[in-house]
């Protein structure tokens, strides 16, 4: 079961689909994800967020419970954006734009955010992706890679903060310098 941790919608669950097409981030991972954001930039209110490959929405999803004012889901699968648009309705948040397009083609359309945060399937080559968030991102990009990943290469004007890693998972941040 998948369900948001804090905020105004904790507690509430998502929905997952079936199969392998989604991993979605733990509970753990998300919770100190959370908090990281909110220390780093003293608090998520008023603060814009792009969640690309967003799967169910979960990380997006937190951080509009936790106060963010406005979060972008970008989810390509078909099958699974029906899901992510189920837990977006079901939840009730206001500010939450799904946007059913693949990650590179969505960053080359106009906007920017404040908070990045890419969870790309494993296999892919994360790095255009990363270079191509940087454009958009404010303050800080956030990458959650398989902890036997190489160390991201930050883009330019982008310097790492820290990283932590969750059993198989690692978050890495990059602040904008």
């Amino acid at each position: 079961m998948t369900r948001i941790v804090g905020g105004v919608a904790g507690g509430r669950r998502l929905a997952v689909p079936g199969g392998r097409e989604v991993r979605p981030t733990s509970e753990r991972v998300r919770e100190a994800l959370a908090s990281a954001l909110e220390a780093r930039l003293d608090g998520l209110g008023g603060r814009t967020v792009l969640d690309l490959f967003a799967g169910t929405g979960a990380v997006g999803l937190e951080l509009l419970s936790r106060g963010a004012a406005a979060v972008t889901l970008v989810e390509s699968s078909p099958v699974v954006r029906k899901v992510l648009e189920a837990n977006v309705a079901g939840l009730g948040l206001a500010g939450a734009t799904v946007v059913g397009k693949r990650a590179e083609i969505a960053l080359q359309e106009p906007g920017s955010w404040d908070i990045a945060f890419l969870d790309p399937p494993y296999a892919l080559d994360v790095q255009p992706i990363l270079d191509a968030a940087a454009s958009h991102t404010r303050h800080l990009l956030v990458i959650e890679r398989a902890s036997r990943s190489p160390e991201p290469v930050w883009p330019e004007a982008f310097e790492e903060l820290h990283h932590r890693r969750y059993g198989d998972s690692t978050l890495w941040y990059g602040f904008r310098s």
